[in-house]
């Protein structure tokens, strides 16, 4: 059973004006610790999310507004996406490890060492249309026992972001100045990649270019949080980066510019796109995960592939 609040649109720029959708925002469940990590399945038309510090992740179906367990334990499961084979992969911050959910249920580790030390706790993933995996590995879930399983860095706290090729097992380091890298997306066109950057003061977006070798040149600072600190990060096919914060979702044009907010009751942490036309917003924010129709479009990436 959803309930409802009137949606919230703030905008602070004239290029806000049409993005902005339904009156109010479907709560389509609440009751979780800390909702993360939103994926949306368009062949079986149901959202998948993550209840970090309860050890799960949670399922709601499209057809019917049922929620169930999807997976427990879910080794304290963060950020997931689907891939262009229409597969779940997961960051496990508890396990320490990326993980690809098999069309038959198995699971397959794609990453949990790096130059043979464990990762630190993968945070965030997403996909590029050639099958590479790039994903953030901050310490917030070896910090503590809330989120993951206290432990060490064998990094020496240091937290990179990674590109791992699945073909091969290639995993390399394509960031390594980051003090807590954390959402990542592509533009339309994939030859860019926006990652935040949770703990810098103030908390900011940087964007980079992706060259064809895979690596990552540039790295300017896109944008700056004016409350509280970025989180998740989403796309449209206009380029316009969405991006979670404390007080909502926030919207830039591709000039950096903030444009406008949905603001929301709780602190946002991630969206996704779903939906056939990928007009239907899902937002993970608090205990809660929250929904609703938009008048923009994610971004539909080359050759299939998903984030």
């Amino acid at each position: 059973m959803t309930d409802t609040i009137p949606a919230d649109f703030q905008m602070l720029d004239e290029r806000f004006r049409y993005c902005n959708g339904d009156f109010v925002v479907e709560r389509l469940h609440t009751g979780s610790r800390k909702t993360e990590g939103p994926a949306y399945f368009p062949a079986g038309r149901y959202l998948v999310w993550s209840d970090i510090p309860n050890d799960r992740m949670l399922r709601w179906d499209e057809t019917t507004g049922a929620v169930g367990v999807f997976r427990h334990s879910s080794g304290h499961a963060n950020g997931n996406t689907v891939d262009r084979e229409g597969r779940l992969v997961t960051c496990e911050q508890g396990n320490r490890r990326v993980t690809r959910t098999e069309h038959d249920g198995t699971v397959t580790v794609l990453a949990d060492r790096y130059q043979g030390k464990r990762l630190n706790s993968p945070n965030d993933v997403v996909v590029r249309a050639d099958g590479s995996v790039w994903f953030t590995d901050p310490i917030y879930g070896i910090h503590s026992d809330y989120e993951g399983n206290k432990g060490d860095s064998e990094f020496g706290g240091d937290c990179y972001v990674f590109r791992l090729d699945p073909a091969t097992g290639d995993l390399r380091v394509v960031a390594d100045d980051f003090c807590r890298p954390n959402g990542l997306a592509f533009s339309p066109d994939e030859r860019q990649l926006y990652i935040a950057d949770t703990r810098q003061e103030p908390s900011h977006i940087r964007v980079f270019d992706v060259t064809d070798d895979g690596s990552l040149a540039g790295g300017r600072i896109f944008c700056t949080c004016d409350n509280g600190r970025f989180d998740g990060l989403r796309v449209d096919d206009a380029g316009r980066v969405w991006a979670a914060a404390h007080d909502g979702v926030h919207c830039f044009d591709v000039d950096g510019t903030l444009i406008g907010k949905l603001l929301l009751p709780e602190h946002v942490a991630n969206l996704t796109f779903g939906g056939p036309k990928l007009n239907h917003l899902f937002i993970t924010a608090g205990t809660s995960v929250y929904s609703l129709r938009v008048t923009v479009n994610g971004a539909r990436y080359p050759a299939g592939s998903a984030q």
